[in-house]
């Protein structure tokens, strides 16, 4: 056992070292005013109870009007965000599914330590026995007396389930799974409509007339002429309008997890009608950065190519092509927003609207051609920074913009403080519901990220003018660094790590605090 002189020595040393080094002029040290927040009584003090509609949005950039993007059309996602706050810097803390909704189902960072949570059986993680604590977001709620509901994809597997082995090596998704529930105790009912297509993962990669996708075999894009509930969201839309009917009158926190724009990019041919392809932009920022090695930092946009067909040659994606996918992601995004429209005109209509809080999460972001990449799983700003829009009655201020940093998985943290709930000591985020009120308050000033691929391990620490890279193979060697300035570079064109060995240091220092200081990672 340590001696209490060894243990302050240590605490004074920490100190000593945030005080002198660049850590509090990155802003990475949590403000006096926002700590006291924070502590305060439960910031919804008119509404004790408030609901919670979470919808979240798989594969969803910020490509939206509300973000000053007007390319995609988005009329109900831009009139959320005109009655609530949007955050436009939001980060995930993985750039792929399973461990981005993880981190923050759990509240919990998926770094090193918990190498597993980067595969796409990261909810193995999550105890399958309660021990005293709640394990996830939904359970802390339903420990609260909320009607916790779950509809379509919010865990990872479609319908709330384990995946099994065989469907992540043979890619067969209509069957493999072990029929454990990814969130154990969280959920008093899971829905996955899946109608014509026969299974949760078969209406995932959904084409129009009941088929799925074979891989390989199949197109990445299709314009169906049929109704929204011709593609499974439309039906997911449908659920979610009837379980808001049947939780009305009780506190409830209803998730729902939307597929699309998830490839294979399908959807009612109406929404690729309203817009005109050839005046679609392509990325503006198709080559690789500089000064790094592509074959640590990208990939071969695995996901597109060899998964699917509509390429004339495999891996080689052309002008048209690329104008064709853009195309193909946009009618998606236009669908999804449709179907988010309902539901929270279906909110409206119930009367429930000042006594919800509203969140919209998109799981991570996703490469549409930039640095010739289609796909997520990079640690660049393309797939970490994602839409986070919050609506909350009597606190968010309407048409708020909030440019400071935040991560997924402060968003536990902060629904807890929203209603009311008790923070678990176990999370490793911070609430930002001070944020909602007070745009002006400043943040925690840091966002970090993780991702493994192959024999790879990468982390990432975002500030308010930098991102910093470490890259090692699976011994902790490291093999790349990789430093960009947002100020000067927004969108990461050029690494420039070795021009500034002495800021490089301090970011790595100050990020390896970061994960030091792990609550989760200590199980506490």
């Amino acid at each position: 056992m340590k001696s209490r002189k060894t243990e302050r020595t240590k605490k004074l040393t920490r100190r000593r070292f945030l005080k002198n080094s660049a850590v509090a002029a990155a802003g990475l040290m949590i403000p006096t005013s926002v700590a006291r927040a924070m502590a305060a009584k439960p910031i919804n003090s008119k509404r004790k109870r408030p609901n919670v509609l979470f919808i979240s949005v798989d594969d969803l950039r910020p490509q939206l009007g509300c973000y000053g993007r007007p390319e995609t059309i988005s009329p109900n996602l831009n009139r959320l965000a005109s009655e609530g706050v949007i955050f436009t810097n939001h980060f995930v803390q993985c750039p792929a599914c399973a461990p981005s909704r993880y981190s923050l189902l759990t509240g919990q960072r998926p770094h090193r330590s918990r190498l597993e949570s980067y595969t796409m059986q990261a909810f193995d993680l999550i105890p399958q026995k309660y021990e005293g604590r709640p394990v996830s977001l939904p359970h802390q709620f339903k420990l609260n007396g909320y009607r916790t509901v779950s509809v379509g994809k919010i865990s990872h597997s479609p319908d709330g389930r384990k995946r099994g082995p065989s469907i992540i090596e043979t890619d067969a998704y209509d069957a493999g799974d072990t029929g454990e529930p990814e969130l154990p105790f969280g959920w008093d009912e899971v829905y996955t409509p899946y109608g014509q297509w026969k299974t949760a993962w078969g209406a995932f990669f959904a084409y129009a007339g009941g088929k799925t996708r074979i891989p390989g075999k199949t197109p990445s894009t299709e314009a169906a002429d049929v109704p929204d509930t011709g593609y499974p969201d439309g039906l997911i839309a449908q659920e979610a309008i009837k379980k808001l009917r049947e939780l009305k009158g009780q506190p409830f926190f209803l998730a729902v997890g939307f597929y699309k724009p998830h490839l294979p990019f399908n959807s009612p041919r109406k929404y690729w009608d309203a817009y005109e392809r050839d005046k679609i932009k392509l990325s503006a920022t198709p080559d690789a950065p500089k000064n790094i090695d592509p074959n640590i930092s990208l990939h071969n946009s695995y996901e597109l190519t060899p998964r699917y067909t509509g390429l004339a040659t495999p891996g080689v994606v052309t002008g048209d092509e690329a104008r064709k996918l853009r195309h193909g992601y946009y009618a998606c995004v236009h669908y999804i927003d449709t179907q988010v429209g309902k539901v929270l005109s279906e909110l409206d209509r119930l009367g429930l609207r000042d006594n919800t809080i509203v969140v919209v999460w998109g799981d991570h972001g996703w490469h549409l051609g930039d640095y010739s990449i289609w796909g997520k799983s990079t640690l660049f700003e393309f797939a970490l920074r994602s839409p986070l829009i919050i609506r909350a009655p009597d606190v968010s201020v309407a048409g708020g913009k909030n440019p400071q940093l935040i991560e997924s998985l402060d968003i536990y943290p902060t629904l807890c403080r929203l209603c009311g709930l008790e923070i678990p000591q176990h999370l490793d985020g911070k609430s930002f519901a001070a944020l909602l009120k007070n745009p002006d308050l400043p943040g925690k000033g840091y966002a970090c990220s993780y991702h493994k691929k192959e024999d790879f391990v990468g982390e990432t620490m975002r500030t308010n003018q930098y991102r910093i890279v470490r890259w090692t193979d699976l011994n902790n060697k490291t093999i790349q660094i990789e430093l960009y300035n947002h100020k000067t570079d927004p969108d990461e064109t050029e690494n420039i790590a070795d021009k500034h060995p002495e800021l490089t240091r301090k970011l790595l220092s100050q990020m390896r605090i970061i994960n030091s200081q792990t609550v989760g990672k200590k199980g506490k």
